[in-house]
Order: structure tokens, then C-alpha cells, then sequence
């Protein structure tokens, strides 16, 4: 077989299952791309100098998955991909899990990792997804997605618009 798309009929924008890496990798290989990126975002073990036991993540599934769809679809109008996909996860997430990848592919290298940095940073910037950490010590702390305004110097500026 000359071409696999990971991208089916039907893609899964968000789900509560784990998220397969190799899986959508192994299907993501196409005929005419000379380049495969594949970002993951993981869950670590520590946040703002404290340990985590585990992420929840909520959403608004109709919602966002809409917004990641668009999101898809105009990156692949803005570079010549071969294959576009984001999957997120909600629900509890582990230490050392995926909570979101991304993988893009196209005939050459830059357009592959110019493409997946746009979507992964409008997803975490745009999509209503919300973060909750829980800590080992008992405490948990709801995240703000966004926070280009520390490395813009303004409120509204995200780090993809420059």
C-alpha cells in the first residue's frame, strides 16, 4: 500500500479514550509527503513547582470539535498538506498520557512543522477546553489556556499571530 490517511470519514476531534500515537502514525503516511510531524502533549508530573497526580479535561464537544475541524481546514487551505489531523482528550488524564497530538504531513519539512505549531496553538489558544490540576498534595488548580500576553506584551496577541 502506497498511502495510508489516518484522517478517516469520521474524524475524532475529541474523545475520552487514550489516544493511539502509533495507531494514527502507522496511518499517516502518504505518497506524496516527504515529511511527517507528530506533536503530543503530554501530561507531566509537575505544575508551577508542585507535583501532579493527574488532569481532567472538559469541554464543550460540539463546540470545539467544530472549532478543531476549522481549525484543520484552514491549515490545510494555508499549506500544501497531505494529511491534517488533532485529536483531544477529556476526561481524567495520567501522568505520561496524551492529552492532544497533532500530526501533519507535506512534501517538504517546514510546511509539516509550520502547519502543526498553528494548530496546536490555535487549539490551545481558541478551542473551549477547559484544564483542571490535580496535585499529589490533595489540592487542584483550574489552568487558563492561554498565555501569550506574557511573551507578546499583549492581551488578545497570541504567540501564532506574529
Amino acid at each position: 500500500m502506497l498511502s495510508r490517511q489516518a484522517a478517516v470519514d469520521e474524524p475524532v476531534y475529541i474523545t475520552e479514550q487514550p489516544i493511539d500515537i502509533v495507531e494514527l502514525l502507522a496511518g499517516s503516511h502518504h505518497i506524496k509527503a516527504g515529511a511527517i510531524v507528530l506533536f503530543s502533549g503530554e501530561v507531566r508530573n509537575h505544575s508551577n513547582g508542585k507535583e501532579v497526580d493527574y488532569l481532567e479535561y472538559e469541554a464543550q464537544v460540539t463546540l470545539a470539535s467544530g472549532m478543531i475541524a476549522e481549525i484543520i481546514n484552514t491549515s490545510k487551505s494555508k499549506w500544501e498538506l497531505t494529511i491534517a489531523l488533532a485529536t483531544h482528550r477529556i476526561g481524567k488524564v495520567p501522568v505520561c498520557e496524551s492529552a492532544v497530538i497533532v500530526i501533519t504531513a507535506s512534501a517538504h519539512r517546514h510546511e509539516a512543522f509550520t502547519a502543526n505549531r498553528y494548530i496546536i496553538d490555535r487549539i490551545k489558544h481558541e478551542v473551549p477546553i477547559w484544564k483542571c490540576e490535580f496535585f499529589t498534595d490533595g489540592s487542584r488548580e483550574w489552568g487558563g489556556n492561554c498565555n501569550c500576553h506574557t511573551i507578546t506584551g499583549e492581551v488578545g496577541k497570541h504567540v501564532y499571530d506574529l
